[in-house]
């Protein structure tokens, strides 16, 4: 059961950044400050499957689950803005 979740998520993971990676080329968005809440949240996925496998779901890996959390969220200032058409 293990192997099937982790593969599922790092399948999910790969899938996920080819699309993010593709979407930003296409809509021309460059640079890393903008790019840094999906890599924070990238890491906690492979944070947590790290700390899944070697059962460390402790502390330490919930601080730096909280923690990139965090600095996800204060990264989204740098985000790129949509402009969405009005009707």
């Amino acid at each position: 059961m293990k192997i099937l979740v982790s593969s599922f998520l790092l399948l999910s993971l790969t899938a996920s950044i080819t699309f993010l990676v593709h979407k930003r080329k296409k809509t021309g968005v460059k640079g890393w400050k903008t790019a840094l809440t999906s890599i924070c949240f990238y890491a906690i996925a492979l944070i947590n499957l790290a700390a899944y496998w070697w059962d460390g779901l402790g502390i330490l890996s919930w601080m730096i689950t909280l923690s990139l959390l965090m600095l996800g969220a204060y990264f989204t200032r740098y985000m790129a803005l949509t402009s969405e058409p009005s009707s």
